[in-house]
């Protein structure tokens, strides 16, 4: 039995860190769920302690957030607007019916016609582009190093 539940443990987050990278996936969560799952299924004697998996939920709370707010602080460090912003929120939901392509595209996509639609210039919403983009690449890396922080945290309490 203790097989089982290390295979469902394991399983999970590498699914996990699958899911930091493919979009629907939801790694980090998954990540925290393959530690609860082996704590439940093992208990205290042979898994980690209640503060550890406090501190995986943490860090999966601020996977998410930093994956929400990147692209939204990349943009407005690169000078973009309350339209360029909103137009970008637009883009991620309507990309989300796309698919993969969709959920890349469409946030660049809305923030560009959310800077033309407010009145700049094509230089300028172009650079409010470029800074979603990059907000959004340093998002992914950020919380694919939470990722490995957590299983790292998970192994190192676990021996």
């Amino acid at each position: 039995m203790v097989i089982l539940w290390w295979t469902f443990s394991l399983l999970l987050m590498l699914a996990g860190l699958v899911g930091v990278i493919v979009p629907f996936i939801p790694g980090a969560v998954l990540i925290f769920l393959g530690a609860l799952l082996h704590r439940l299924g093992l208990g205290a004697e042979a898994s980690v302690s209640w503060w550890t998996l406090g501190g995986l939920l943490l860090l999966t709370l601020i996977a998410y957030a930093l994956e929400f707010f990147a692209g939204s602080i990349g943009a407005k460090y690169f000078g973009a607007t309350r339209w360029g912003i909103i137009g970008g929120l637009i883009g991620g939901v309507v990309g989300i019916f796309f698919g993969l392509p969709g959920l890349i595209v469409g946030p660049l996509v809305g923030v560009m016609i959310g800077e033309l639609y407010g009145g700049r210039h094509l230089r300028d919403a172009t650079r409010s582009t470029w800074g979603t983009l990059l907000g959004g690449a340093a998002g992914l890396v950020a919380k694919l190093a939470i990722s490995f922080a957590m299983i790292a945290w998970f192994a190192i309490a676990l021996f």
